[in-house]
């Protein structure tokens, strides 16, 4: 088989991923390569964990023959696709600025960009779309805060990020949008030795290990992937309740259930469109298959969340659910760095949304709502909602 991508269900992750319920089946790539797809709870987990499978993209194959950049073309300080020592290093120089210590401090500035989000619709009036109006501003915001990113720039980083995450992009279009956002993260680093501030770019250059080019491919990452991920959550998260009215009554009148709605939509949803996939450098058995050194894996995040060996009734969407140990934020070194970020954001953004607008509903069937479907990340391209 080839990596599923066409969804049967707007909410649900392709059929076919479940036609087998081995947690690892062969599967051919884009290229040819006959390696692995991963989609059990446990075996995800253990490819993620294990040294002996590599996140360099130089070992591995495409799953979309579009989506493989030229070898070696992983910028410096772009540690997602990156092994240890190399990786602990770079993470290393970060993790001190997203404990979730200093990511609770932004939990007021957090609410300040909601509420005016909602204010501006509000004032606006019906109908709004809800990616532009709420759920895109509010990560963007906050991360272009934390690294020092001008927010009015925005449309050019939000232009750029969407080339990268396309599925239909050419390798060149990918790479002029990496080059673009490296040069664009050359010119802030610029300006920051002239005008230091309170952010992040500015502690890693004023931290002195680091070289201009290592900045520049860290700023870029953390651009990426701070904004993207959580805007399609809080926009996909929102037309599922939508379409769970029992669901969205719970986040909107139970301020208890607000932590664990959060974990639910996270794991129901599974956002993780295509990948990640991993190579193995030496011989590995996971749940009893042996995986060759050099051949690929491709775990499905979708799957490895609706393994009912572990979530009970994992198709249906229940925010009391207890949904602990998803896979969402990935698992081992390269979990999800900013994942308390993202958390606080949602848990601010969805019951301030629904609070605010409790007759909140669709302003088009749910069949017309466009899905991203040929990006790497999945979700809504906008969502109409009326009040």
């Amino acid at each position: 088989m080839t990596y599923p991508m066409s969804r049967q269900r707007r909410l649900d992750p392709p059929d076919e991923l479940f036609d087998d319920p081995a947690p690892v089946r062969p599967l051919t790539f884009a290229d040819g390569h006959v390696g692995w797809l991963v989609r059990g709870h446990a075996a995800g987990r253990a490819v993620l964990a294990d040294p002996r499978f590599s996140a360099e993209p130089d070992r591995q194959h495409p799953l979309v023959a579009s989506r493989h950049l030229p070898k070696g073309r992983v910028p410096p300080g772009f540690f997602l696709r990156m092994d240890a020592p190399d990786h602990t290093r770079y993470r290393r120089l970060l993790t001190g600025h997203f404990t979730v210590r200093r990511m609770n401090q932004l939990q007021p500035r957090i609410e300040e960009i909601a509420a005016s989000c909602l204010d501006d619709m509000e004032r606006a009036g019906p109908p709004a779309d809800l990616v532009r109006d709420f759920a895109l501003p509010i990560p963007s915001l906050v991360i272009c805060e934390l690294l020092g990113v001008p927010y009015e720039d925005r449309e050019n980083f939000q232009n750029e990020s969407a080339r990268l995450l396309r599925l239909d992009s050419s390798p060149g279009e990918m790479e002029s949008a990496i080059n673009d956002l490296i040069k664009y993260f050359y010119t802030l680093i610029a300006r920051k030795r002239v005008e230091p501030g309170n952010d992040l770019l500015t502690a890693l250059i004023g931290g002195g290990e680091l070289e201009d080019d290592e900045i520049a491919g860290m700023g870029f990452l953390l651009l990426v992937a701070g904004h993207e991920t959580t805007a399609n959550m809080l926009a996909l998260g929102t037309f599922a309740l939508l379409e769970h009215p029992e669901q969205l009554a719970l986040v909107r009148d139970d301020p208890t259930v607000i932590d664990n709605a959060v974990e639910e939509l996270l794991r129901y949803l599974s956002i993780i469109h295509v990948g990640p996939t991993r190579t193995a450098v030496e011989d590995v058995v996971i749940e009893g298959t042996t995986i060759r050194a050099g051949e690929c894996v491709a775990l499905s995040i979708p799957a490895a969340n609706r393994d009912p060996s572990r979530f009970a009734d994992p198709c249906a969407l229940d925010v009391r659910q207890p949904a602990g140990s998803h896979l969402s934020f990935g698992h081992g070194i390269h979990q999800c760095l900013g994942q308390q970020l993202a958390r606080i954001e949602m848990r601010v953004a969805y019951p301030a949304l629904l609070r605010r607008f409790p007759s909140l509903r669709l302003a088009v069937p749910a069949e017309e709502v466009p899905m991203r479907a040929d990006m790497s990340i999945y979700g809504v391209h906008s969502l109409r909602v009326t009040w």
